[in-house]
């Protein structure tokens, strides 16, 4: 099974280290890779591991998360409502999404009661339509879920009716994986950014399986449209990025370059290839390393 956590922390490189501490040298769980970025303010982790393993070692990351990240005092251009934003369980080899959704409610009741953390389930793992989508969960983030829980509608399904003081609340479900993908382009002008991506994610009119949003990159001077590519066999990287191109020729902008966050499965990267390399009747089968790893 993998989980990939995301922190409310992208700068402060000590914190960081005892974040990830928890997935180093843990029998039963393999460290992947972390990425943090600072414009963000967010690291991204991602583990596997055989599930009670994995389970023990994200409740620990989490709990040193509530303990060094205080969002009272977080800036960053991603949305986020809590030190530990969400939490997606997904299952890859010798187990189903039933297990995954398991694990995730087991580390939910885990983490509100060791933590005192409002835990909602999302995605595959929510208990109403209305809180499968992060997004609508995230809603008004940090700052806003001090009312918003208050509300009937949006109690959470674990852990106390009251945003934590520091660490706010938290996202924990079952998935299936997603790329995180991003695209820079050559304006610092964040309204455009927010233009593109409202046209290409799907709430928009846009791409099925894309969400997106306009997030400036201040030290360098430009701006990024920042997506994420909910199923990737239905919305494929090339289409994501041609559309990005299409829209941005109406503002006179130009792609600059992408970038890819965290891990990304191979059969994503040989669909894109195979787009711009025109190739035929090309599969899977064809892959050296693919092939190695039957």
């Amino acid at each position: 099974m993998e989980c990939v956590p995301n922190f409310s922390e992208g700068r402060d490189l000590q914190k960081i280290d005892k974040i990830v501490s928890p997935f180093r040298a843990k029998a039963g769980v393999k460290l992947l890779d972390y990425s943090n970025d600072e414009d963000h303010n967010r690291l991204v982790v991602t583990i596997v591991g055989e599930p009670d393993a994995l389970k023990e070692a994200v409740i620990e990351a989490i709990g040193i998360a509530v303990e060094l990240i205080d969002l009272n005092h977080h800036q960053g251009q991603h949305p986020r409502m809590g030190a530990v934003d969400v939490v997606p369980f997904i299952p890859i080899k010798g187990c189903t999404m039933e297990d995954a959704i398991t694990v995730s409610k087991e580390v939910g009741q885990r983490v509100a009661s060791q933590y005192n953390l409002p835990v909602f389930l999302y995605e595959k793992s929510a208990s109403a339509p209305h809180r499968e989508n992060l997004a609508a969960i995230r809603k008004g983030e940090f700052e806003g879920m001090k009312e918003k829980i208050h509300q009937p509608e949006w109690h959470p399904d674990f852990g106390p009716a009251e945003r934590h003081p520091t660490a706010g609340t938290v996202a924990i479900g079952a998935r299936m994986p997603l790329v995180a993908y991003n695209i820079n382009l050559n304006t610092p002008s964040l309204e455009i950014a927010h233009d593109i991506a409202k046209k290409i994610r799907f709430i928009g009119g846009g791409l099925r399986y894309c969400k997106a949003m306009g997030v400036e990159l201040k030290d360098r001077g430009i701006t990024q449209v920042s997506m994420n590519l909910t199923d990737y066999s239905k919305t494929a990287i090339y289409r994501a990025f041609e559309m990005v191109r299409f829209e941005a020729k109406r503002y006179g902008v130009s792609i600059i370059g992408s970038e890819i966050v965290g891990l990304v499965p191979m059969e994503a990267l040989i669909d894109t290839a195979s787009y711009y390399l025109g190739l035929e009747n090309f599969s899977m089968q064809q892959v050296l390393e693919a092939r190695i790893m039957e």
